[in-house]
């Protein structure tokens, strides 16, 4: 197609002047407006947060001629304009200059623009004294801030975890201290506008700042990044004409943080529509999660399809105990499925296939530690194998991915490993996989259905195959499925401790 896509291009002129295709988002900026003055924001990352903050921008300065066909143009007093104070922790190289420096430099350079000169010598004093000289020679300032946590999740994960998790600590108090002084700068101020990716540390940055409004979790403002279904097909038709719409919702559709409205993911969405049409990991791949992966691991959670969590949970954030299901909601790796008003319960799972299917595998591979051959690979091979039904290949690959476990991690944790490992390859199988299937008579392991096949798997550890087997047809595990005209096979497998390998497999066909 010869349309132009803004893949990872933030800045909004740029996008208006150079005929890229823009999503209106200029009503939210109206509506904030109108009805508050501080704001925090949410997001993931490659969400759109920085071309919002760079719309704010433009509106604010003035540049009607940008915003021309936008809802916005007619509904704002483009002769009115405001000082901007535009600090982005992404750009201000926090880590070589030391964050003090960094802030101090930035503060500087619009003061520099302003042609006000500031006297004070720490970052919170020079803050409050360009707010008040701003504000006096040129009117209201509008502040905004752009990934406000960038200084503190850079250094989790670190190397030397606690001097990253030192580091992060230092970096929070000295944001706390520079944000302490927008609560009494109130009269001098027109909007004040964060972002960021986590709230891990919003409560204890933004204690002085008690009337923040938090949009983060509010349905009127759920699609204030990201692209929602209707914008999908007034922006795109000429694109859900050659690609399949419903394969492109279950990609990359399905983010939530409150209320029933979606949204897709924008930089996986440009990316499918301006790449090759093949269903690719864009997101995913842009910023590998090993610090959740590795915590995942730590915390000894494999499954996060559908959790229940509550709302304090998802708020509750302690850099030095962290919670891996509550960053995950936060980074994107989880999103909002349903609110269960009366139990007031949020329920969590992957947005949609891209992340589910690519966390799942990187989370195999790191309970694996496979270095050498990916589990998604050994998993296609299991796929492909159930397909001809040989169990002894099966078998094989499945004593592949546990030989991978070093030796001292497997004697400490052989049989959490274990479990996950085996839910985690049965959910990357990338067929029809249902794990841990409730049943009247008790609970299957795994049922797989694979072109005219289905099979009951039953697992045990330190037990027996002749068991697990016997087990499967006592309890009529695979009568559901034996009026589908498909051939169903029970398998048991015993997987010894000791020899750290599938011990014995055993397989039969069940006929009705």
């Amino acid at each position: 197609m010869s349309r132009k896509y803004p893949v990872g291009i933030q800045d909004f002129s740029e996008i208006r002047t150079g005929g890229y295709i823009y999503v209106d988002k200029t009503h939210y900026v109206y509506k904030l407006v109108n009805e508050s003055k501080f704001y925090f924001l949410s997001r993931p990352r490659r969400f759109g947060k920085s071309l919002f903050i760079s719309t704010l921008d433009y509106i604010f300065r003035g540049h009607q001629e940008l915003f021309e066909g936008l809802y916005i143009h007619q509904k704002w007093d483009w002769t009115q304009t405001n000082p901007i104070i535009k600090v982005s922790f992404s750009n201000i190289s926090h880590k070589e200059k030391g964050l003090h420096q960094a802030i101090d430099d930035s503060l500087d350079e619009t003061a520099k623009k302003y042609d006000i000169e500031l006297q004070a010598n720490f970052n919170s004093g020079k803050f409050k004294e360009l707010i008040e000289k701003l504000s006096i020679q040129y009117g209201k300032v509008v502040v905004l801030i752009d990934e406000y946590d960038k200084p503190i999740i850079d250094y989790l994960g670190a190397d030397d975890a606690e001097a990253g998790i030192a580091k992060a600590i230092e970096n929070r108090d000295i944001l706390k201290s520079f944000y302490s002084i927008l609560k009494d700068a109130d009269p001098y101020l027109k909007l004040v506008f964060i972002t960021g990716v986590s709230k891990f540390s919003k409560v204890s940055i933004f204690s002085d700042l008690n009337n923040l409004k938090d949009l983060s979790t509010d349905a009127n403002y759920a699609s204030i990044c990201g692209i929602n279904q209707q914008e999908l097909e007034q922006h795109f038709i000429e694109e859900l004409q050659v690609f399949d719409p419903e394969q492109i919702k279950k990609w990359y559709n399905g983010y939530s943080w409150g209320g029933p409205e979606r949204v897709y993911n924008p930089f996986s969405l440009l990316n499918f529509f301006s790449g090759d049409g093949y269903y690719k990991n864009y997101w995913f791949v842009s910023g590998t999660p090993t610090f959740l992966t590795n915590l995942s691991k730590q915390q000894q959670l494999y499954d996060f399809e559908y959790k229940k969590v509550s709302p304090i949970e998802l708020e509750a954030y302690d850099l030095r105990e962290l919670q891996v299901i509550p960053l995950m909601f936060q980074t994107g790796y989880l999103t909002i499925k349903e609110y269960l008003v009366e139990d007031d319960l949020y329920v969590l799972s992957y947005p949609n296939e891209e992340v589910r299917q690519s966390y799942i595998e990187k989370l195999t591979n790191a309970y694996s530690s496979n270095n050498y051959q990916s589990v998604r690979v050994l998993a296609t091979e299991i796929r492909n194998a159930l397909r001809v039904v040989d169990m002894r290949k099966v078998e094989n690959i499945f004593n592949t991915i546990f030989k991978s476990i070093p030796y001292e991690v497997w004697q400490r944790e052989n049989e959490h490993y274990y479990h996950a490992i085996v839910h985690l390859t049965f959910r990357l199988l990338g067929i029809y996989v249902e794990s841990q299937v409730q049943t009247s008579d008790g609970r299957i392991d795994a049922i797989v259905q694979v072109d005219n096949y289905v099979y009951a798997f039953e697992f045990k550890l330190d037990g027996d195959a002749e068991t697990a087997l016997t087990q499967i047809k006592e309890r009529g595990y695979l009568q559901p499925y034996q009026y589908q005209n498909k051939v169903c096979i029970a398998v048991g497998l015993n997987f010894s401790k000791e020899l750290k390998k599938v011990e014995k497999l055993l397989w039969e066909e069940i006929k009705l």
